[in-house]
């Protein structure tokens, strides 16, 4: 919730003890609630706007940043669900005792699973034809 949303509760609370005309009270909870709607819709235009410049800069550094934060996460999964296991399998079979350590992911998952949930928003916009194709 944005700063602006979390002051719609006690600004409409403050209504009830300054305006004794119902109606008038009523239009102007409704008018707060919009503006701070209208203000969140705009927040998420203009990172948008940000994130479309970014894509189409021709700058590996400036573009590819996302899909390098995707191959990490997704390395960073299959090292601790495939890779590690398997060489520790590997390790104690052939009685080396030695064991590789798990990567610490906690740190990490907050990361994939945000952009997780932008894969499923762009899932969801192509299943709905409103995705850009480009």
């Amino acid at each position: 919730m944005s700063l602006l949303g979390s002051l719609i509760g006690p600004v409409t609370g403050l209504l009830d003890k300054f305006i004794p005309d119902k109606d008038l009270k009523n239009q102007l909870a409704h008018d707060i609630a919009t503006m701070a709607e209208d203000h969140m819709h705009e927040e998420i235009k203009m990172q948008m706007e940000v994130n479309k410049q970014e894509a189409a800069h021709k700058s590996l550094f400036v573009a590819g940043w996302r899909p390098f934060i995707g191959w990490v996460c997704g390395l960073g999964m299959a090292s601790n669900f495939l890779l590690v296991p398997f060489a520790n399998f590997g390790l104690m079979a052939f009685g080396n005792g030695m064991q590789l350590p798990m990567l610490d992911l906690e740190i990490m998952m907050p990361v994939l699973m945000g952009m997780l949930g932008l894969g499923a928003m762009r899932s969801y916009e192509k299943k709905n034809n409103v995705a850009r194709n480009r």
